[in-house]
């Protein structure tokens, strides 16, 4: 009988697993907290009405249904290694050959970040934001900063790109509807060159649109706290705005840090280059639930995600098959994305080798909109996985 794999998470990382590991002939659950995906790059769009909520959400049961995939609606309760067992949150427990962890990951808390909203934490946050902004947008004035967070215990956890992206995308929104000079604008990070994991040509881009858009910049300031309607600093001056996005830093799950299994940290799974968990040769950790190893400007990206899926799918099969497992995902580490401003892009590249920043001006952003939609189309079996993505 084919060997049993149980997946945790029905995020990027967790469907490909799952995806892949099927069509290798092994038995596969997929476990998710949530019926559906949610495609944080095009959400983007959400707060700006530009699409739908349900645009950026893709109905799980149906993709897995289509790939033979058995699927639950169960968050993940705690892991016992040592029993080879997954407790889920109604008390049901399932037991795996093989277990691919791919739950995510937890986020920082500043103080007061309560007063803030984020477009890269729950689906659902998103909506106020779009509420907020329909607001201001009404009132026809008011100030929007935008910011992120870092985690000194694993640089690694950033979402720095969505913020950019963002406030790239409001200034471009408050641009058509003629409300550009009674809006300001302000992004804030404590890091001194915030973006600069995409390399120096991308980060010099990033600062001088940001100056040509005249937004402000507050970077190198470390985080005191937030309070309404304010950003406090650690020299205590002052950030006023109506509506604050903040994306806090990663670190560990809850689950995966009382669970037992090696740890950074930050409470990422420590893995080794075939994303085997240090000690356990048969739970496998993928996208950001795992400690990513590289180079120092290694970033937890979807498209990483995706590739350590493979990665862990291919060496599951080679195990089930008595072989030695080879597939190594850091030498797949690099940094891709393409930058949306709302009226265009840019494709940022960056690896060992190269760094690449490649303007797209209108054409880039329908070409990002496409990737959605190609994305769900070959997660549905529709269309074949495009080379290099």
């Amino acid at each position: 009988m084919a060997a049993n794999v149980l997946v945790l998470g029905g995020g990027f990382a967790g469907l490909e697993s799952a995806i892949q590991l099927s069509r290798a002939g092994l038995r596969v659950t997929l476990v998710s907290e949530r019926d559906y995906i949610y495609i944080y790059p095009i959400s983007i769009w959400i707060p700006t009405r530009e699409i739908k909520f349900e645009d950026a959400c893709m109905p799980l049961g149906e993709v897995c249904r289509r790939h033979g995939i058995k699927f639950l609606v169960n968050p993940v309760s705690s892991i016992d290694p040592h029993l080879g067992r997954v407790v889920l949150e109604d008390g049901s427990d399932l037991a795996y050959d093989y277990l691919v962890i791919a739950i995510g990951a937890g986020k920082t808390r500043p103080e007061g970040v309560e007063f803030t909203s984020s477009i890269c934490g729950a689906p659902e946050a998103v909506m106020p934001i779009r509420d907020r902004l329909d607001e201001l947008i009404s009132r026809g004035r008011g100030s929007i900063a935008v910011g992120f967070g870092g985690n000194p215990k694993d640089p690694s956890a950033v979402r720095g790109g969505p913020a950019f992206e963002f406030i790239f995308n409001i200034h471009y929104l408050l641009k058509k509807k003629g409300l550009l000079d009674n809006f300001k604008l302000s992004m804030f990070a404590p890091m001194p060159q915030p973006g600069i994991r995409l390399g120096e040509k991308a980060y010099k881009m990033m600062v001088s649109w940001l100056d040509r858009l005249n937004i402000e910049r507050r970077f190198g300031k470390k985080i005191k706290k937030f309070r309404e309607g304010e950003v406090v600093f650690a020299d205590d001056s002052r950030l006023p705005a109506d509506l604050i996005m903040f994306i806090a830093a990663g670190h560990g799950h809850k689950v995966l840090m009382s669970s037992g299994l090696p740890q950074n940290e930050a409470g990422f799974l420590l893995i080794n280059d075939q994303c085997q968990v240090e000690g356990h040769d048969n739970i496998f950790a993928v996208g950001d639930s795992a400690a990513l190893d590289g180079p120092k400007w290694r970033a937890k990206q979807g498209h990483l995600a995706e590739v350590m899926a493979r990665v862990a799918a291919e060496n599951i099969k080679d195990l089930s098959q008595g072989k030695t497992p080879s597939a190594g995902y850091q030498k797949h580490i690099s940094i891709l994305c393409v930058m949306d401003f709302g009226n265009g892009a840019a494709y940022v590249h960056r690896d060992d080798n190269s760094s690449t920043v490649r303007p797209l001006p209108i054409v880039g952003h329908w070409l990002k909109k496409a990737w959605g939609h190609y994305w769900k189309l070959n997660k549905n079996g529709k269309i074949p996985r495009l080379p290099g993505t």
